[in-house]
């Protein structure tokens, strides 16, 4: 035995002494290592004895496998010593009276888990943020399922905890909302509220995406039935106004209708929660109604190209949900004691009214009588609380900031529609037309005359200095402060609807009393609805691909149900 250490020695120093021992990781290939992963006789295993000089290479010991096949027969490993002068054998020599099996022989073993360096690979769970998995419906079992499918396994107890979150939860009282928010529209969250998703980081898209993002579809839909108006009404013919355009406007709705619904709809089966919180909110709820509104625009805008006449089945379906939304948000206004309209009253609240005369409009321009004649008495009647209500400013409300600018502009549209509608139901565009008609007109210009109170005349003109003093501020109030340092969102689509009505109700008066003046007011009114509505569609593009702040976290969604401790002072 001993000689034969010294023959190894010998060899490997001679070998050493013809070429450098080159890099382990270099060049060692699997067929340089005696028995590694191949199969070779026994005769070849041996160290030779005739002087035939071969190139030595190292095993690296492997940890032992789960199949046991290593422990079939045991090998001579070789290792290199800390002083890199020899070799010792490190592994223990079978008795020669013990048969080798016989068969293939698989020595090479499994690789640790991690780096080369001995660091542990990442727990992938641990990067995955689960934070959002509350929000989830059946997205989140999904996700688990083909997740188990690449090898990524989850604890019973962790999926059946997280399954249930969304179960047997009960809707949050107002007062919550209330308690919890603040802002024009309650989506700020207060100083000593959390939020029950993660703040440090922006969240899925869906998450992000309200329910007023139909307010963009009011607009530009609205904009397809005054366009369709201009081109067909008595008072405007001299315009000459092609029926192209409201085609175009037409498709152009449909198409973003389609969008925005099939976003809206993928957050509905992905991320329920979120939806039904926005249900609940106080404000948010009557943005439900505006889908609907919208059918039932693209419905009044209908090219004649595409159809002359609509089936009368139409309108029962699409007042259908309608009625069913009415029933339960009435009720809540009327009985519901956390949700009555006293407390609740927003100028948002004029959209889950002002469905009733489109609906009324629309049936009656098709020959209905009796249900348009309904709609049109229960939205009467509700604006009428409404109106008092949002004007009494009970004490149970809060004075309404001057942020909701754009949201007072919905006192117009129910006025402007109602005449029309009851114009389509009596025949003319009588006494109760004009009358509503009026109102609206009214409304609309003490919202836009609103800014000019801000002039202020406080300086007289008695020096040089002073008229610098007046100008600055007569300057200051051309500027128009009531407008200044407001950050657009979806909430500035609100003029675009009222304004496009109160433009359409413009034309049909000036069709039933026809002169210059109603004429010229018709036109104003179309060119500043088109203005706006350009304007804002072009705002929203650039804020939504340019900037990409359209969307921000919604924190509205994300209050806790907890509500927060009292600080001890």
């Amino acid at each position: 035995m001993d000689n034969r250490e010294n023959h190894v020695s010998i060899e490997l120093q001679e070998s050493a002494s013809a070429e450098p021992v080159p890099d382990l990781l270099k060049l060692i290939t699997s067929n340089e290592v005696v028995v590694f992963d191949t199969i070779m006789p026994e005769s070849e295993t041996s160290v030779p004895s005739n002087g035939h000089q071969r190139k030595f290479s190292i095993s690296i010991s492997m940890p032992s496998s789960p199949t046991g096949a290593a422990s079939a027969g045991t090998k001579n490993v070789l290792d290199v010593e800390d002083n890199g002068k020899g070799f010792n054998d490190s592994s223990s020599v079978e008795a020669p009276s013990k048969p080798k099996p016989k068969g293939d022989k698989f020595l090479s073993q499994p690789m640790p888990k991690g780096s080369v360096f001995g660091e542990a690979a990442p727990n992938i769970k641990k990067l995955k943020d689960k934070r959002f998995n509350s929000f989830k419906t059946w997205s989140g079992r999904l996700e688990r399922q083909l997740s188990n499918l690449r090898g990524r396994q989850e604890s019973e107890s962790e999926s059946e905890e997280e399954s249930t979150q969304n179960l047997g939860r009960e809707a949050f009282p107002v007062d919550r909302y209330f308690n919890a928010l603040e802002g024009p529209e309650l989506e700020t969250l207060r100083a000593s509220e959390e939020i029950v998703l993660p703040d440090d980081k922006t969240w899925p898209f869906l998450l992000r995406y309200p329910i007023s993002s139909f307010g963009i579809c009011l607009g530009v839909s609205s904009q397809a039935v005054m366009w369709k108006t201009l081109a067909t009404a008595t008072s405007t013919k001299f315009l000459h106004i092609s029926l192209t355009v409201n085609l175009i406007l037409w498709w152009i709705s449909i198409a973003l209708v389609a969008a925005v619904s099939s976003v809206y709809l993928t957050k509905v089966v992905l991320y329920l929660e979120a939806v039904r919180r926005e249900y609940y909110h106080p404000i948010r709820v009557n943005f439900f109604f505006a889908p609907w509104i919208v059918l039932l625009f693209l419905a009044l805008g209908v090219p004649p190209s595409v159809a002359t006449t609509l089936p009368v089945a139409l309108w029962y379906v699409l007042m259908t949900p309608f009625l069913f939304l009415e029933l339960k948000i009435y009720g809540q206004w009327m009985l519901g004691d956390q949700r009555r309209l006293s407390k609740v009253a927003n100028p948002t609240n004029h959209l889950s009214v002002v469905g009733n005369f489109v609906g009324a409009l629309l049936g009656a321009s098709m020959g209905l009588k009796e249900g348009p004649i309904f709609f049109f008495a229960v939205g009467l009647a509700h604006y009428t609380v409404l109106f008092v209500t949002l004007n009494q400013r009970l004490p149970t409300n809060e004075t309404l900031p001057k942020d909701l600018h754009p949201v007072f502009f919905l006192f117009v549209a129910a006025p402007s529609v109602a005449s029309m509608a009851w114009a389509n139901i009596q025949g003319s565009f009588d006494y109760g037309s004009r009358i509503t008609y009026f109102i609206a007109l009214f409304l609309y210009f003490s919202l836009v005359s609103w800014p000019i109170c801000w002039f202020n005349f406080t300086y007289r003109l008695h020096s040089w200095y002073k008229l610098n003093h007046f100008v600055y501020h007569v300057l200051q109030a051309v500027r128009v402060n009531f407008f200044r340092g407001f950050k657009f969102s979806l909430a500035w689509w609100a003029y675009t609807f009222p304004m496009t009505s109160a433009a359409i109700a413009s034309m049909r008066y000036s069709s039933a009393v026809t002169s210059v003046l109603t004429q010229t007011l018709s036109v104003i009114l179309s060119v500043v609805a088109t203005l706006t509505v350009t304007a804002l569609l072009v705002t929203t593009i650039v804020h939504a691909f340019v900037l990409r702040d359209l969307f921000p976290n919604d924190i509205a969604i994300a209050i806790s149900d907890r509500k927060p401790k009292p600080q001890n002072r």
